[in-house]
């Protein structure tokens, strides 16, 4: 059994492709990163809702441009993206030899620009059509044959397209009649190959070798240099970030959920004393509208109640409790029946 799964360890018995085994774990490197600075923003967001509450509505925001700094600063100095340079791998052009060749600056740039910004627009277009859904079950369904319901059904079978691409292509590597595993690298015009001891010295160099152009200003140094020091440190705690990924996947696994879910429960909100709202009106009456409450609806948060009219409005646009600050999805309104 084991001769004969021997072959999967190097792609076709040749040892300068890397093993499907490795290029599979940098690829869940990156995709366990994400969560886990998301966990992070929402806990400092939710500790200070007025000072810290941008880090969790901005987050896709400040994600990608810290991911812009980090995979750029990696591709300049090692040819690989950060995860790809954590397993030893370097990207070099399709068409190079077995020795490999260095990337070239349009193979940088089109690396960025797969590794980024794609992803963060398929982010988007997710996060656009889950609200699309979160409204449908709020009895706010889309207008048949409109616009949007035409791009939820072409996004929805892209997806499985690509899947599937994606799937034929890891096949095809893994039985040696592909020279990659993922169609983004046939994109960009890329394939990985392990890093060499001469790949390890350059990158040494390149490290100690100042990066602002010749004759610029010491504005556009000082910025260079800023952005350089950023990056490095970036890749730095995220190299010594990624030995807790594996504690983190158990912490927040679904066998340790009742345990997470009593240590990191909301807490309780503070009473609404900015209301200037007599006591005796205030349990029927909409803190938003300050009239008498309809078609009531908690908010799961905070446990306030609210108008659904007035409420579904407010999260929508400012993904807040009004009242605490906390951060609230449209999924957080629970609309209260009366018998």
């Amino acid at each position: 059994m084991a001769e004969s799964g021997a072959h999967l360890t190097v792609a076709s018995g040749d040892a300068e492709r890397p093993s499907i085994f490795q290029l599979l774990a940098q690829e869940s490197l990156m995709e366990a990163v994400k969560p886990a600075l998301r966990h992070a923003a929402k806990v400092l967001a939710e500790s200070n809702p007025s000072a810290l509450g941008f880090l969790w509505s901005s987050y896709e925001e400040i994600y990608l441009l810290l991911d812009l700094l980090l995979q750029h600063h990696v591709l300049s100095t090692c040819s690989a993206s950060f995860s790809e340079n954590f397993y030893g791998l370097k990207r070099v052009p399709w068409a190079a030899g077995s020795g490999g060749s260095a990337l070239t600056r349009r193979g940088r740039w089109r690396s960025l620009l797969l590794l980024c910004l794609v992803p963060y627009l398929h982010s988007r277009l997710q996060r656009a059509l889950s609200n699309r859904r979160d409204e449908e079950d709020y009895s706010i369904p889309m207008a048949p044959g409109s616009g949007l319901q035409r791009l939820h059904r072409l996004l929805s079978w892209s997806g499985r397209a690509w899947a599937i691409l994606r799937l034929a292509q890891t096949l095809l590597y893994v039985v040696g009649r592909a020279r990659t595993h993922s169609p983004l690298l046939w994109l960009a015009g890329v394939r990985l190959a392990p890093l060499t001891p001469q790949d390890l010295r350059r990158m040494q160099l390149k490290k100690h070798t100042p990066g602002s152009p010749a004759g610029s200003s010491r504005l556009v140094q000082a910025a260079v240099g800023m952005a350089g020091g950023v990056a490095a440190s970036l890749s730095a705690g995220l190299s010594m970030g990624t030995f807790f990924l594996q504690f983190l996947e158990w912490w927040y696994s679904s066998d340790n959920q009742d345990s997470i879910k009593s240590l990191t429960s909301l807490p309780a909100p503070p009473p609404p004393l900015h209301l200037l709202q007599p006591p005796s009106s205030s349990s029927s009456c909409c803190p938003l509208c300050g009239r008498l409450r309809s078609n009531h609806t908690v908010l799961s948060t905070s446990g306030f109640v609210f108008c659904y009219r007035c409420i579904y409005a407010f999260v929508k646009a400012s993904q807040r409790c009004p009242i605490t600050g906390f951060p609230t999805e449209l999924h957080h309104l629970v609309k209260i029946y009366s018998t």
